[in-house]
This record gives structure tokens, sequence and C-alpha cells, in this order.
């Protein structure tokens, strides 16, 4: 009886833990899937995967190409087997077969026949099946996300994590599924592709579910608020500083100026000296860009440096009894660069520490302590050859000297990328020099950078060339992809992913408030008359970047030119022959509505709120022209600018935007470089200053020429406007600052060109107003502007 008993638990040990002694079921093993509805990308078992078509959605149901489903669950393409003639497909699976037909609602399961509610069809020379009843034949469980619209794909219980609350992105993994990932984006996005839009009815259908959402507090900078002694680099957002050419920490000036960083002593204005300067040149480094607080200062810039390249094989076209090993010459591969300072002793400045990444440098931040760097790197194609090209490196100093490998399984892909292209994201506590910094890589590219205090919001714009049946005619269609991290102490966490339809401007399109992602974006072509002319728009998202309000098809034949997001008002200006300035309501996220707009002749490059009911627009001023006929009649009116403008938009009544002021400076040909980087700002509303650089051209004679188009003006200045302004005067001409001398002037002609002369930036410390080109420091009276001294950069 004893051994009876021995005799049944040893077989009951033996079935459950020793598993080829197991039964074997149907299911094809213990996996993962999640197949994203028009994605043509799949995650199985943590690993993104590439198709060349995507799942959709039809009647309700979604539909997933079988043979990536099968593959998925573990099957063999050899057990996968399509029957031409009967248009049948089986699935083999330890002997036993799975079989369904297109077109047919059964659905055999070894001896088993199901009905099936849907039926199996082709699309794209693809089988496509219900992803339910194919994988709940096959033992596993399924559940969808709606948020994500994505199909979940598991053994029972051990469902993959829903893509909308999952922050874990699926990896590259190999080598090899990297060549199929990117294979499979060209075929979507080669600069030769067309794709017919002509979608099965209900593809855009909603399945049952929710989306979930959460709060955060946007700290939106409303104008330059500073109290202290001195002033700041002008940024978009309240406690995110940015990067620039020019800092001063309120006694110290710190100056680009080619391959040196100028350390001057600028306090008081009447003893300027240099007192230190960083050197470059041996480095190979141009500084772009630099921080500066209290105790550190940051240098960014680009860099590279030579990389070999494994042998490439490379196959005759006769035939031959060796391959031939090439060894190609190393290729030079850009680098972004951060040099770290300690500037506690400024006449002995100490590099504590540096950080590399490869690619081009895309944008930065500095939170306090905490500093992020962004880069861009392209991922080189050879074809035709048996090559892997060098995996993407970073070098940090706290923990050596080499560049370290970033290995595929640590590479994270974004589904949906669109770029054959890395984006390397670093984070770092400079407080904390002994601690490693946080690099992130992922396959996917970002264009402009919007941060709040908490979030890293990273965009970029995919091109996709399209016919559309109805009329034969080819259309761009845009889409701005999102990618959200959240920033803590240095580090980042990829939190969620979205998209909208359109481009973006900058990174002025892009806004945080109250726990919503704002962006606005222009789609079409402004040229165009029919349906596909440009159209603007405005997009509400929610925590998890799910589009949760819009606001569609503003100013119809006209493009964007600036945008400003400030609280719960929206701020846009689009142009084609006037300039109107819309203000939107963002009070409700789910109803975004315009609330006042106003129709004036110009148009603003950059929006800057001045304080909650008035926003100063810095732009072109320009002129309306009507063009005439064949027979001179006239037919339609073009805008040509003019000089720089200015104008203060009252928006106080809402319903009725009013401009309040305007100035207007030079004529055709006048430019500042504040139009295309709001860095170039100086505005201080409690010293009722404004101040920028600028290049004056002005007409001498008749303002329109022989052509009939407005003249172009000769060169008359550069250097700073400097104003007062407040909401009584407007805009008052306080004086001209320039770096020219009167020689230079005299012997500039009608043109002027980039010299080391011209004025790039204007700051203030205490009562002294500076005014940094990269040849002079100059000093003024804040009050009078009369010169207190100049200091020589040689």
């Amino acid at each position: 009886m004893k051994k009876f008993i021995l005799l049944i638990l040893f077989l009951a040990f033996a079935v459950i833990f020793i598993p080829w002694l197991q039964p074997k079921g149907n299911a094809a093993g213990q996996h993962q899937a999640t197949f994203l509805v028009d994605q043509k990308m799949y995650i199985n078992d943590g690993q993104g995967k590439a198709m060349d078509v995507a799942p959709f959605i039809h009647d309700g149901r979604v539909y997933v190409p079988v043979r990536y489903l099968g593959r998925a669950l573990g099957i063999p393409d050899d057990n996968i087997v399509w029957d031409d003639v009967s248009q049948a497909v089986t699935f083999s699976i330890d002997g036993a077969a799975t079989r369904f037909t297109v077109g047919s609602d059964l659905l055999r399961v070894g001896e088993r026949e199901l009905e099936m509610d849907v039926v199996p069809m082709i699309n794209s020379g693809r089988v496509f099946a219900s992803a339910r009843w194919l994988a709940e034949a096959l033992d596993y469980e399924v559940d969808w996300d709606d948020a994500a619209r994505a199909v979940l794909v598991g053994p029972p219980g051990k469902l993959p994590g829903p893509p909308s609350e999952n922050r874990d992105l699926p990896v590259v993994g190999t080598y090899e599924n990297l060549k199929d990932l990117l294979a499979n984006l060209q075929d979507q996005y080669g600069n030769n592709e067309k794709m017919l839009m002509d979608a099965p009815t209900g593809l855009g259908a909603a399945l049952p579910g929710s989306a979930k959402a959460a709060d955060r507090i946007d700290e939106d900078s409303q104008s330059v608020k500073n109290e202290s002694g001195y002033s700041r680099t002008n940024v978009q957002v309240e406690g995110v500083d940015e990067a620039d050419i020019v800092k001063t920490d309120g006694s110290y000036i710190y100056l680009i100026k080619g391959e040196r960083i100028i350390i001057a002593q600028a306090y008081p204005a009447g003893e300027m000296k240099i007192i230190s300067s960083l050197d470059f040149a041996e480095k190979k480094f141009i500084p772009d860009e630099m921080y500066v607080d209290d105790k550190y200062l940051i240098v960014i810039g680009q860099t590279n440096r030579y990389r070999d390249i494994m042998p490439i094989k490379e196959y005759s076209s006769k035939k031959m009894s060796q391959d031939i090993d090439i060894c190609p010459p190393p290729f030079r591969s850009d680098t972004v660069k951060a040099f770290i300072y300690d500037i506690g002793d400024k006449s002995s400045i100490n590099q504590v520490r540096e950080l590399e990444l490869d690619g081009r440098y895309v944008s930065s931040r500095k939170i306090g302590q905490s500093f992020y760097l962004v880069s861009n790197k392209s991922i080189y194609d050879y074809p035709l050859r048996e090559v892997e090209e060098p995996k993407p490196s970073y070098r940090d100093t706290a923990i050596g000297d080499e560049f370290i490998d970033i290995d595929y399984s640590g590479i994270k892909c974004f589904p949906g990328f669109m770029e054959p292209n890395y984006l390397i994201v670093a984070g770092m506590n400079l407080d904390k020099p002994e601690e490693k910094a946080d690099v992130n890589t992922f396959l996917g590219s970002g264009e402009n950078i919007y941060a709040s205090t908490k979030n890293l919001y990273i965009a970029m714009t995919s091109h996709r060339y399209v016919i559309m049946k109805d009329d034969n005619e080819e259309n761009e269609m845009e889409k701005t992809k999102v990618y959200k991290f959240t920033m803590d102490d240095g580090k980042l966490t990829y939190a969620a992913g979205g998209e909208v339809p359109g481009n973006v401007l900058n990174q002025f399109s892009m806004d945080e408030y109250n726990g919503c992602f704002r962006i606005a974006t222009t789609r079409g072509d402004a040229w165009r008359t029919g349906e596909f002319t440009s159209k603007n728009n405005v997009y509400v998202l929610d925590d998890g970047l799910k589009v949760v309000g819009k606001l569609e098809d503003i100013a119809p034949g006209e493009r964007i030119y600036s945008v400003r997001f400030a609280g719960d008002r929206g701020y846009m200006v689009t142009f084609k022959t006037v300039d109107p300035f819309f203000v939107i309501d963002l009070k409700e996220p789910g109803h975004p509505e315009i609330l006042g707009a106003l129709k004036i002749p110009g148009y603003s490059d950059y929006l800057h709120p001045y304080d909650e009911n008035h926003i100063i627009g810095f732009g072109k001023d320009t002129i309306e022209l009507g063009q005439k006929g064949g027979s001179g009649s006239e037919t339609n009116s073009m805008a040509f600018y003019t000089g720089m403008k200015m104008a203060v938009f009252d928006v106080t009544d809402v319903n009725n935007p009013v401009e309040m002021f305007r100035e207007k400076i030079g004529d055709r040909g006048t430019d500042s470089e504040l139009l295309h980087n709001h860095k170039a700002l100086l505005l201080s509303k409690d010293k009722d200053l404004l101040a920028f650089p600028v290049s004056v051209m002005e007409v001498k004679g008749n303002e329109i020429d022989e052509t009939g188009f407005p003249a172009y003006g000769e060169f008359t200045f550069q250097g700073a406007y400097v104003y007062n302004i407040d909401l009584a005067n407007g805009f008052a001409l306080k004086g001209r600052i320039t770096h020219l001398s009167d020689e230079d002037y005299k012997k500039a002609g009608n043109q002027w060109y980039d010299s080391d002369k011209n004025v790039d930036r204007i700051l203030y410390i205490n009562d002294a107003l500076y005014t940094l080109s990269g040849k002079y420091i100059k000093a003024n009276n804040l009050d009078s502007l009369a010169e207190i001294g100049t200091l020589v950069i040689n």
C-alpha cells in the first residue's frame, strides 16, 4: 500500500515539475504579443517586431495579419501553410491543426469545429483574421486597450501590460531585428512610396474602453519675471533654463566667441575686464551655447570622432572560391559634448566632468541642478553589404574616459517611429558628480522639444505622400509624433506617446497646463486652393497623450506664424495677406474654441505675454499689392513684408482683441534675430525696459520700385534698439546702441554682413545696460544710455 501511495505521489510530482512529461495542449508556448491598430510594428515578448501590413478595425472587430500572429505565438513559418486553391490557412502545432478559410465563418481546431461571428479576409496581399477568435483557439487570452487601440495576447492570467499604462517600451533586441525594423521603415516612408486611401468601411469604429488621465501643474512663464539685480535669458517656462550664447550671474558675463568662452568681470561697469577664458581649439570642439549658475558652467557644442567599421564581405558577380574581406576606412561620427566646470574661483576655472553623446545636438534644458541633453544620431545604410554599423555610444567621465556602446537589448523603439535614427536622451544631477548619467536610447528621433518643470516632450514630424482615389491628387500627409518623459533629479523615464495631424512650427507650438498637453499644428499647403489647402489646428491631449479636445480648420489657406499658450488661453497668428490674431479659450480641455480674432496688416513671428491681458507681437509689417492678369485686370493680391513691426494686443475683452500700440522699424530688408530666436529679447516689466538687436534697412527713394514690388532698403544701422514700454504710452524709443564705427558705416554700402561687431544680445546688471558682440562688451547707463565703458574682446 505504501509503495502504491509513493508511486502516485511520484507521478503527480513528475506531471507538475517535469515539462517533458506534461500533456501538450494546443498552445504554442508562453508568449506575449501586442498588436497596435494602424501600426506596422508589433511587440513580441518585449521586443519590437516589424510587419509589412498593419492591423485594422472593421465592423467593430480588430483584424490582425495571421502569419505575424502565428510568429508572435511561437509557431514557425513552416507550420503556417497557405493553400492558394482553397484559400485556407493551417496552423500546425504539435501535430494538431487549426484551419480556417478566407470568407468562411468556420474555424477548425483539431477535431472541433467552431462558428465565428466574423470571417477572415485578404487585405494588401495578406490574410487577416479576428485576433480574438484565432488567439483563443490557440488557448491564449485576449484583451483590448482602448486608449492605445491595441490588442493584447498572452497566456491565461499573463497578458502583457496595456501600452496606455505600461511605460516599458519594446526593445530592438538584436542587430538582425534592427535590420528588419529599418527595412520596414523604408517600405513605409521611402521616398517613392505611394499609398491608396481606400480604407474599409468602419475602419475607425471604436471599441469599448476608457482612457485615464491625471493632473499636473504647469509653471508657464508669462514674462521675464526677475526681481534680482540682473537679467536672465528669456525662456519659455519659468524655472526651466535654456542654454544661450551669453549668460550672466550678476557679476560676471560669459560670452561665446568662436572656439572660446570669455569670462569678464562686468560690474562695476566702469571696471570691466577679462579675467579668464576657455579655449577649445585643441579639443576640436566648437561651443554652441551654455548654462551658468552660482556653481557651474556647462558648455555644449559639437565635435566628432573617428570609428572603425567591421570588415565588409564583398561578393563578386562571378563565382569565386573565397569571399573578399574589405576593411573600409574609419568614418567620422558626430558627437555632442557638454563640458562641466566648477566656477567657484572665476580666475581658476576647474573642469569637473564631460558628457558626450553620439549624434547631433537637438536641445537641452536645466532645472535647478538637473541637466538634460538630447541628441539625434542617424543610422547609415550599407546597401548590398553585410556590415554592422557601430552601435550608438556615449562617454561619461564620471565612470570612465572610454565610450560605452549601447547594446541593442538596451535600445527601445517607439511604435510607429519614422526615421532611421537613434534618439539619445541623457540627464544628470550636477551636485552628484560621482553618479553616472542616466542615458536612454530609442529608435526614433526628435526635432523640437518643450519642457515643463516636470516633463520633457520631444516632437517629430513625419511626411508621407498619398494619392487620393477620388480625384487622383497627390498630397503630403504630415503627422507629429510626441514623446513624453518625466524628469526627476536628473533622471528621465518614458511616460507616454501620442500623435496629431500636421506639423509644429517650433517649441512655442507646445505647452503643458493642468495635466494637459496643448499643441498647435498646420497641415496642408498654403499655395493650394482645394481640400488640401493649409488649415491650422489646436489639439488638447491628456496625461497619457490621447487627444481629448480639438479645434481644427482655423484660417484655411494660411499657415501658423506664431503661437503662445498662457494659462487657459492660447494665442495664434496665421498669415497669407493679413495677420489674423486669434484668441482661443482652453478652459475646457475637451472643447477649445475661438473667442475672438483681429485682422490687421503684417504678422508676428514671436508672441510674448506682457501680463494676463496684453500680448506683445514681434514680426514684420506688410503691404498688400494687387496682381494684374494678362488683360490688365486685377486678379488677386499678394502681401510683401516691409519693415520690422511690434504691436501690443489688448485681450481684456477676449471676444474683441484690439491692437493697442504699434511700432515700425526700417523698411524692406530690416531683420532681427528676435524674429528667429526668442533668447535675443530683453524685457523687464518692472523697469519698463524692452531691447533687442536689429539690422535696419531704409528705402531712400520710392517705396515701390520699377517692377511694381516694394523696394529693398539700404543698410543704415546694426545694434540694439532700446525702448521704454508701458500700457499708458506704448513703445517709446529710448535710444540706439551700436558697436560699428563711423568708418564701418561709410564702408558698408547698401548691404551689411555677419560682422563680429554685430550686437547679438543685451542684458542689464543693476543700473548698467550691456550690449554684446563678438568684438566688444559695451556698458551704458540704464537710464540715460550714456556710455560707461567698452571692453575689447581679442
